[in-house]
C-alpha cells in the first residue's frame, strides 16, 4: 500500500524524507547521499502502538512513549513556532512563566485559548 504522509527535513547538506509520521523508511535526497548510508543501531525501546500503550498505562499505571510530559513540551514549542510564522516569521522571546512574548507585544494577540461554549475549565 502506498502511503502519501511523511515529513521532509531540510539542512545545509541535503534532504531526508521519511514515510508516514513515524519516520518510516527514511531516504536521504539527493538520492546518490542515500546510497552508502548505514542507519544506525537501534538502541532505543520500540513502542508497540499507540492503542497497545495507552492499554498497558491503563492496566499497569506504566508511562506511554508520549506522556503529557513529553508531548505538552513538545505541543508547546511547535505552537510557538506557529506563533513566529503568524507573526511575519521575526525572533520572538517567551516569558513561559507569565505566558507571553516580551521583545514583541503584538504577537501576544496569538497566545490566548478559547474553550467551547460549555467546556470551561
Amino acid at each position: 500500500m502506498k502511503r502519501w504522509d511523511g515529513c521532509i527535513f531540510v539542512g545545509d547538506k541535503g534532504k531526508m524524507l521519511v514515510d508516514g509520521w513515524g519516520g518510516e523508511s527514511p531516504r536521504l535526497l539527493p538520492q546518490s547521499r542515500d546510497r552508502g548510508y548505514q542507519l544506525p543501531p537501534k538502541t532505543l525501546p520500540r513502542s508497540v502502538g499507540h492503542y497497545l500503550e495507552w492499554l498497558q498505562a491503563c492496566r499497569t499505571g506504566s508511562v506511554t512513549r508520549s506522556n503529557f510530559d513529553f508531548a505538552g513540551l513538545l505541543t508547546e514549542a511547535m505552537l510557538l513556532g506557529m506563533v513566529c510564522v503568524r507573526n511575519g516569521g521575526d525572533k520572538l522571546d517567551s516569558d513561559r512563566a507569565n505566558l507571553k512574548m516580551t521583545n514583541d507585544t503584538d504577537a501576544n494577540q496569538f497566545l490566548h485559548y478559547q474553550y467551547r461554549r460549555g467546556w470551561e475549565l
